[in-house]
């Protein structure tokens, strides 16, 4: 009997019918659109997310946070940690049919550190040279040694090797058509609407890629994502918030999949030094943002927006890590101690404009930040954008203060150097302590678990007196998929892996 004799008769008889082709393809509903699929230039999580399929890195990461090979079979460190040889897989091809070599990799690795715009120039200052030893041998050659915090690197986008035929080329514009070495190779993008991705035929691991194409689309409500996975439209979707979860655990046909983050956190940037913006009272008084912190109920937003799920945050490390900051837990509330900071301040009523991201989640977070807030004294405006204009606002200073999340990745350090040392492509806040610069760079040097506690320790010490960022809570990762897609697992980096899953 034909497929569609056989559809034809399912649906007869009152049950649906999927196609091959519908099989073959997996619907992903993401929270935030990507910006650009560039491992150099990226912004958001989202792109490194969609990127994650189809550029393999040097190394990944397993779901107890082991370093394992991908690009790179095996690695040692000589010279004092000061220098990584990395040898690589052999018969490896990109997407255009070039081959993965030496040569690539080191032009990778130069590119993220000297591109203009690089989200990792700041993450890969330590890198003195690049050496190509012969065709599959490469050699890293750093400034100081930084053993731990640089493998942490080569797991994230910075660590994706792309081709350079196709880079060279295609020059700024490579995130428009990526050529990398992973799974999948891009097919299209069409703006605000989905980017598709299909099977790469010669991708060196291919017998465990089962998935022919895959379709991410992005919505950014939750209660909306969840309903296009009830309705079938998506097989999967990302950050699903607290609030859903009763509705998914009543439904048969739904997995939940959840992770403890790395350090996951969302904070307030506050702009101190970054143009005309940073010249309002909550830029220019670190007293103003000491009382606006201690306005604020933390545990009252992870209770109300989060279901409890979330935990109130003091710091960018979350409290279940070995590096969690014990001597800081997260600020208490208190209205009248904040009143009297901004009467000190000779500001008892300052005017607060809080950029916050048009995602519901955010959007609520905001406005219970408005409210309490204004009982201690602040009249605050909230200033509602999507993703890429906000960040392309914190990136040009164009606000005064912005309420963002950061990922989280395997190494403290990957959670706060790019964000708050003086020259970091990602610091937004125009924050800058010489201080606190050679702690960070000292935390990076250092194997010792307890010296590092100890550094961070000094870091959050000085930054809680000067208030650049203002921490509000850690998530954790929440994925939800229909009961068809096997093999899911849930990784604490938060990016989905696409190998080894089959869709029913």
């Amino acid at each position: 009997m034909r497929s569609s004799a056989i559809c034809g008769l399912a649906l007869a008889l009152g049950f649906g019918c999927a196609t091959a082709a519908d099989a073959a393809t997996l619907r992903i509903g993401l929270l935030v659109d990507p910006d650009i699929l560039d491992p150099t230039l990226l912004r958001t999580f989202a792109s490194i997310e969609v990127l994650n399929a189809m550029c393999d890195k040097l190394i990944d990461l397993t779901p107890d946070q082991r370093f394992v090979p991908q690009l790179a079979t095996e690695w040692s460190w000589s010279q004092g940690a000061k220098t990584l040889v990395l040898m690589l897989r052999r018969g490896v091809k990109f997407h255009d049919g070039e081959p993965v070599n030496a040569a690539a990799v080191k032009y990778s690795i130069d590119r993220h550190r000297s591109m203009p715009g690089s989200v990792h120039k700041a993450a890969l200052a330590a890198i003195q040279s690049v050496e190509v030893v012969d065709d599959l041998t490469v050699k890293v050659n750093l400034s100081s040694p930084i053993p731990g915090p640089f493998l942490a690197q080569l797991v994230t986008s910075a660590g994706m090797i792309v081709s350079p035929k196709a880079a060279q080329a295609a020059g700024e514009k490579f995130g428009a058509h990526p050529v990398c070495a992973g799974p999948y190779r891009f097919v299209e993008r069409v703006a605000q609407d989905h980017i598709t991705i299909e099977k790469f035929a010669d991708y060196w691991d291919k017998d465990r890629v089962h998935i022919d194409r895959i379709v991410y689309r992005t919505v950014p409500d939750s209660t909306v994502r969840l309903a296009n996975l009830q309705s079938g439209d998506f097989d999967l979707i990302e950050f699903v918030e607290p609030s859903d979860l009763p509705r998914i655990s009543g439904d048969q046909r739904l997995r939940v999949a959840s992770a403890g983050s790395l350090g996951n956190y969302v904070r307030i940037f506050v702009n101190v030094g970054r143009g005309e913006r940073a010249n309002a009272p909550l830029g220019r008084d670190a007293r103003v943002r000491q009382a606006f912190d201690l306005a604020i109920d933390r545990e009252a937003i992870t209770k109300v927006v989060f279901n409890g799920e979330w935990t109130p945050a003091n710091s960018w490390i979350p409290p279940e890590s070995p590096y969690a900051l014990k001597s800081f837990p997260p600020q208490r509330r208190d209205v009248a101690k904040a009143k009297a900071l901004l009467a000190s301040a000779g500001q008892p009523n300052p005017n607060v404009e809080l950029t916050v991201l048009n995602i519901p989640a955010f959007m609520q977070v905001g406005q219970m930040i408005q409210a309490m807030t204004k009982e201690a004294g602040f009249d605050v405006k909230l200033l509602s954008l999507e993703t890429v204009s906000a960040i392309q606002a914190g990136e040009k200073g164009d606000y005064e203060a912005l309420l963002m999340g950061w990922p989280g990745f395997t190494d403290p350090d990957m959670n706060i150097y790019n964000v708050l040392t003086c020259k970091a492509q990602l610091n937004y806040s125009g924050y800058c302590n010489n201080e606190v610069d050679r702690l960070l760079d000292a935390a990076r040097a250092s194997a010792d678990l307890s010296e590092r506690v100890k550094l961070y320790t000094r870091v959050r010490e000085i930054t809680a007196a000067e208030e650049p960022d203002i921490y509000l809570y850690h998530r954790k990762w929440i994925w939800a998929h229909t009961a068809k897609l096997k093999g899911f697992i849930a990784y604490p980096d938060g990016f989905t892996r696409i190998m080894d899953l089959t869709l029913e």
